[in-house]
């Protein structure tokens, strides 16, 4: 009976454990709204509060009794929180409920010599190899060892980011092989 109990506690606390790891993991990998993006927004129990809305070019949304708001960057759950805080002055207890209808603003483009060149929209996280798996490879004249991952920051200032795939591909420097954000270039040479 003492060893029932003690694999009984070992397992219930290794599913805590397990859990509280997936969910901080969750919360740093949430994915965070882009212009272009339709997320639904509905306020439970309210006539007229279940609307799309398309995520303008500068960030914002416009939604009754909210105004404006920008929603770039923010996840589904902090645009919640910040759409309830504004229509508390409103409504007593709002239950608000936001939803990714189409994820459109998360694109990446591909140029230079890959096979299927072109803007990428990408419902998941993806790094630089998966990327050019998806633009169907590099071509024989490729500078495989050249290719530069361009990307701005909050501020509008552009990076280069090199990316060595010979290095990658021989096991080495995995480390570049980085996450890609919307907005990335990847240029093939």
């Amino acid at each position: 009976m003492v060893k029932i109990k003690s694999v009984v506690f070992f397992l219930a606390f290794t599913g805590i454990m397990i859990f509280s790891v997936g969910s901080s993991y969750a919360e740093k990998k949430s994915y965070k709204v882009n212009p272009g993006d339709i997320i639904e927004i509905n306020v439970w129990k309210e006539e007229g509060m279940l609307l799309e809305v398309l995520v303008r070019p500068d960030g914002g949304i416009s939604f009754p009794l909210v105004g404006d708001l920008t929603v770039q960057n923010l996840s589904l759950v902090d645009i919640e929180k910040a759409v309830t805080e504004k229509l508390s002055q409103y409504l007593s207890d709002p239950v608000v409920t936001v939803s990714a209808k189409q994820l459109l603003g998360n694109k990446i483009y591909v140029i230079g010599q890959v096979n299927k060149p072109g803007e990428y929209i990408v419902n998941k996280y993806v790094d630089v190899m998966q990327v050019l798996s998806m633009a169907g490879g590099m071509t024989p004249f490729a500078a495989v060892n050249n290719i530069i991952i361009l990307r701005r920051d909050a501020s509008g200032k552009q990076q280069a980011i090199k990316f060595e795939y010979g290095e990658l591909a021989n096991g080495e420097m995995l480390e570049q092989n980085i996450m890609m954000q919307a907005g990335d270039v990847v240029v093939v040479p």
